[in-house]
């Protein structure tokens, strides 16, 4: 089987990209990647080219083309079944299935006051109650999971999953904008940051010397 083709923005600030980028390298599937970085003349026009959305990421597999990062996801589970991209168990992985929605649409006051950016020194924002809300839901989902299905390891569902790869971004805006969490959530913050899959995507970002204003907070 060919290796499938990973077409990404920015590794310091496409939280987007990030995610299928996790769940491939944390499940040990071979893949290329190509990066288009969002300053790039046309950058639009030319990710259209590859997928009429004109966003990122993009899988190609053979002669397929996947756009949005949970279809994306979903297309690697059915693909690598033998991988568990998803928990085994079927109450865990309607749970796991949930939560990467919620994901997916929610936490926007977050996101937006606090868009992720690898290179920014760790430090705090003004918070709002837009924020603390976002937060306080996370930690809840969060504890849920691991309470409910997280034996066997330290991630949500105890071995690393898609709902991990999705919430990544977040742990580390939760890091980089220095918010405070309970013992419980740092926990699994810590757990996450320390994947050879996040090292070397961190490693690989804090190489890009391009700038985007709009994620640039300070």
């Amino acid at each position: 089987m060919a290796k499938p083709l990973l077409i990404i923005a920015d590794k310091n600030y496409s939280s987007w990209s990030m995610r299928p980028y996790m769940a491939l390298a944390m499940a040990g599937i071979a893949f290329d990647e190509k990066l288009i970085h969002f300053g790039t003349p046309n950058f639009s026009a030319k990710v259209k080219r590859i997928s009429k959305p004109g966003l990122v990421p993009i899988l190609q597999h053979g002669n397929l083309v996947i756009w949005d990062t949970l279809a994306i996801m979903e297309y690697l589970a059915e693909t690598w079944p033998d991988r568990n991209l998803w928990p085994v168990n079927k109450a865990a992985r309607a749970m796991a299935r949930s939560l990467c929605a919620e994901m997916h649409a929610g936490f926007r006051a977050l996101r937006s006051a606090c868009p992720m950016n690898l290179r920014r020194p760790i430090k705090s924002v003004p918070m709002n109650d837009g924020i603390r809300s976002d937060v306080a839901r996370l930690e809840q989902a969060w504890a849920l999971a691991r309470k409910t299905h997280g034996r066997g390891g330290p991630f949500l569902f105890g071995k690393f999953s898609i709902a991990d790869a999705m919430f990544s971004p977040v742990v580390t805006r939760l890091e980089t904008y220095a918010i405070e969490v309970s013992p419980t959530t740092r926990h699994y913050m810590n757990a996450v940051l320390a994947t050879p899959a996040f090292h070397a995507w961190k490693a690989a970002a804090l190489k890009e010397k391009w700038i985007v204003p709009e994620d640039e907070v300070d």
